[in-house]
């Protein structure tokens, strides 16, 4: 057993708690106290804190690690302010990389609300301007519409005959050909005519992605990357993370699997898929049914109970019907499954709970099912989460783009009841915090800053948007760790600095509870701890 004390610090144990110092044995914390009890201990090893702040480890609760990786090694067009632009940056891309992108082109980011020419989506006759040879697909930011090029649409067989695919749809041009545009559950057929990653690929890509998750002071995600279908489809993504976390992985996982029809997840259930037994300090488990129940609010596909205010007669999209996400949740609740929904509009937030509520008893929520996102919403809406015992996992950083776009989406009245965090919590409900990398950056110091002073990064508006949804910055703190855990049923064993949970916490350069709130996305990580050992440390 080999004993390490951290002494000389502020460490972060609850609301308005701090000890200076911990005794670590192994993995686990075993007393949290003033140095002076700490080094009268035995130990091997002791640390100077510095005066640094100590805090658990962030948890984000949704987020897509593969994809996080799968970034780094494709052409940034997050950054594309014009369509020409997004143009020029993946031509360069392909003739910088031919041999990558030989079978084609994919990357993700682009944002038309962002665009400085013309504020509009782009279609198949832009991007055949980068290539007519090569299948590209370029998804937009939030990853619920994406541009193709004409060689895509060839692939498909797509013509003005062709019928809507079932969730999600291709819209045409004026000509009455496809434009290039699909939306929903559209999209994976589209990227299904690009190669798939092989093995290797994905490693390289989830150990890019863990070395910058555990740089900013993750030691813990909840992460949306398999997609399992009939006769062992997708299968390939879970046994390249079980073989990363026998070798070793800086990085607890905790994933949330997607299955093609109700049935294959019947198929894997049986065959112990969710029922793996595993003790505490395993870095890797698998406890959620991901379900998809609408879009996003940036590309107008997010299931409204009425109309957009700025696209009259559009609803959103249904991704999934009722009677399909009843099915899944009854064989969730028959199998002890949790579930986990994306939902960004009321209307998905409402039907998602009449399923929900159809098998789970009264007022309790044993299996914890879940709402990712829960967006849009009015004070019936959260009154009806809270009482159904529905935690929510929350993602205060896109607030950072929607802040500008939500009233114009949905009108003045409704956008004030939305995004409504500190509400939800005093109403009773359970919240966390994410991500959704790479739809935005996983850095948890820009989530927090989000989360109380619900600004953009340039610190606009004054004073924040609807101000009286900020919060605390200990109650954000304790959101992002212990209240991530619990969604993973954790809550007893980490999140918390304290005796008897495991060793998982971060070192920060600066006080996060003390400095001005608008300084807080800018703080670095100096030290990050997972399971007694360091995986990141600030070189000076």
């Amino acid at each position: 057993m080999r004993t390490t004390v951290y002494y000389n610090g502020k460490i972060y144990v609850e609301k308005g708690v701090f000890a200076q110092a911990m005794v670590v044995k192994d993995e686990y914390i075993d007393f949290v106290g003033t140095d002076a009890e700490a080094l009268a201990c035995a130990y091997d090893e002791k640390v100077d804190l510095e005066g640094k702040t100590v805090i658990p480890g962030f948890n984000d609760s949704h987020m897509h690690l593969l994809s996080v990786g799968r970034q780094m090694t494709r052409p940034n067009i997050s950054v594309c302010r014009s369509i020409g632009e997004l143009i020029d940056v993946c031509r360069k891309f392909i003739s910088s990389n031919p041999e990558v992108t030989k079978g084609g082109l994919h990357a993700m980011g682009w944002n038309q609300d962002n665009f400085t020419d013309e504020k509009r989506m782009p279609t198949r006759e832009d991007i055949d301007k980068i290539s007519t040879d090569i299948p590209i697909v370029l998804e937009r930011v939030c990853g619920h519409i994406l541009v193709t090029n004409t060689k895509v649409i060839e692939m498909l067989g797509l013509d003005a005959d062709s019928p809507q695919y079932e969730g999600g749809e291709f819209s045409f041009g004026e000509d009455g050909y496809p434009d290039g545009l699909f939306r929903e559950n559209a999209c994976g057929h589209a990227e299904s005519v690009l190669p798939k990653a092989s093995k290797e690929e994905m490693k390289t890509a989830l150990k890019a992605a863990a070395a910058y998750a555990v740089s900013h002071g993750l030691t813990s995600v909840q992460s949306n990357d398999i997609h399992l279908g009939e006769n062992g489809e997708g299968i390939e993504t879970y046994e390249v993370l079980k073989e990363l976390h026998k070798d070793g992985f800086p990085l607890r996982y905790r994933g949330q699997v997607c299955f093609s029809t109700p049935e294959v997840f019947s198929e894997y259930i049986s065959k112990g898929f969710f029922g793996e037994e595993y003790e505490e300090t395993d870095t890797l488990t698998f406890g959620a049914l991901k379900l998809f129940k609408d879009g996003s609010l940036g590309a107008r596909t997010a299931l409204l109970e009425g109309e957009y205010a700025d696209d009259p007669g559009n609803k959103g999209i249904e991704a999934m019907s009722p009677e399909i996400m009843d099915e899944y949740v009854r064989r969730a609740a028959e199998a002890g499954v949790t579930v986990s929904t994306h939902v960004i509009g009321d209307k998905a937030a409402a039907d998602t709970l009449t399923s929900y509520e159809k098998y789970m008893p009264a007022g309790e929520n044993p299996l914890r099912h879940s709402l990712i996102h829960f967006q849009i919403s009015d004070m019936p809406l959260i009154e009806r989460a809270a009482k159904d015992r529905v935690p929510i996992q929350y993602q205060p950083v896109f607030l950072e783009y929607d802040l500008h776009i939500v009233e114009d989406r949905v009108g003045t009245e409704l956008a004030k009841t939305s995004y409504a965090y500190k509400t939800a919590m005093e109403a009773g409900c359970l919240i966390s915090m994410g991500t959704d990398s790479p739809v935005e950056d996983c850095d948890p110091m820009k989530n927090l800053f989000c989360a109380v002073t619900r600004k953009d990064y340039g610190l606009a508006p004054d004073g924040g948007w609807n101000p009286e949804e900020c919060l605390d910055i200990s109650d954000a703190v304790d959101a992002y760790t212990v209240g991530s855990a619990a969604f993973e049923f954790a809550e007893s064993c980490k999140g918390r600095i304290k005796a008897g949970f495991l060793a998982d916490f971060a070192v920060l350069e600066t006080d996060v509870f003390t400095c001005p709130k608008d300084e807080i996305k800018d703080i670095e990580v100096a030290l990050t701890v997972m399971n007694g050992k360091e995986v990141y440390k600030k070189k000076d």
